[in-house]
């Protein structure tokens, strides 16, 4: 057997393996999302980072688009790619709903070594929501490669004001209808309380359930203890740098300067 631990192809495998590996370990896996090169270096050299995660709202708006695939699909691969050559951790990438074709969308996503992705199933009907993380797993078998594929249920986020019991109770369903087509782990954004996670856990299984970290949530040491396979950031980590930016322009307008504590990071 030809050994492709150097190649290009063996490393991506290589990350492959590990990021599934970070899923399916007991230990929480958080991801701070990142936006380019720099962000992605500056995450990435922070000790105890293991993985990174690009946000697709952020690279958007780094490039001057609304969220919501309105970047071309040449411009958000094009700084995936920037983000993957800036690290040498498994990246896993945020490509919305697959820009109309996401299984060629995750194919060139593993072409340029990527070695997971997010899949917003957009509400789509169940049945065509799952034939698509279907398509997506035939894909990844084809590239034979432990590709995390992150399968995105947005009930959640577009609940309004319907019961919160019927919302779950639609998570659940799409949650396994995805598991049932060979996702390794399910995503399901917006503001959950503990028992509504605990929930999604019992449904789906321990280390099968990732979640958006946003504050007022709980704590991520309890997240582990119910059995959360990940934690990422989102947009959140791109507003807390430019919080920080804004601050600064406030604080010399008030005739001040840099933060004593600003560090050199490139």
């Amino acid at each position: 057997m030809t050994d492709t631990s150097t190649t290009p192809t063996g490393t991506t495998a290589a990350k492959a393996t590990e990021l599934l590996r970070l899923h399916r370990a007991p230990e929480l896996l958080t991801v701070v999302n990142v936006w380019d090169a720099i962000s992605a270096k500056v995450v990435s050299d922070v000790p105890g980072t293991r993985a990174l995660a690009t946000a697709s709202h952020s690279i958007a708006a780094t490039l001057g688009y609304e969220d919501g695939e309105k970047i071309p699909l040449e411009e958000m691969l094009d700084m995936v790619g920037r983000i993957v050559r800036a690290t040498d951790l498994p990246v896993t990438a945020d490509l919305e709903g697959g820009y109309g074709d996401a299984p060629g969308t995750i194919r060139r996503a593993i072409d340029i070594g990527v070695v997971g992705a997010n899949l917003e199933d957009q509400l789509k009907p169940l049945a065509e929501a799952a034939s698509q993380v279907e398509d997506v797993v035939k894909v990844v078998e084809q590239a034979g490669i432990d590709f995390v594929l992150n399968a995105r249920t947005d009930v959640f986020l577009h609940a309004g004001d319907r019961d919160r019991g019927e919302v779950l109770a639609d998570a659940v369903e799409r949650g396994r209808a995805f598991l049932d087509a060979g996702a390794p782990v399910v995503f399901v954004p917006g503001f959950l309380s503990e028992e509504e996670v605990a929930h999604l856990v019992d449904a789906f299984g321990p280390q099968r359930l990732t979640l958006i970290g946003l504050p007022g949530h709980p704590p991520l040491a309890r997240l582990a203890e119910l059995g959360v396979a990940r934690v990422s950031f989102g947009p959140v980590s791109q507003n807390v740098a430019l919080t920080a930016l804004q601050t600064m322009v406030e604080e010399v307008h008030r005739g001040g300067t840099a933060p004593e504590d600003t560090r050199r990071l490139n």
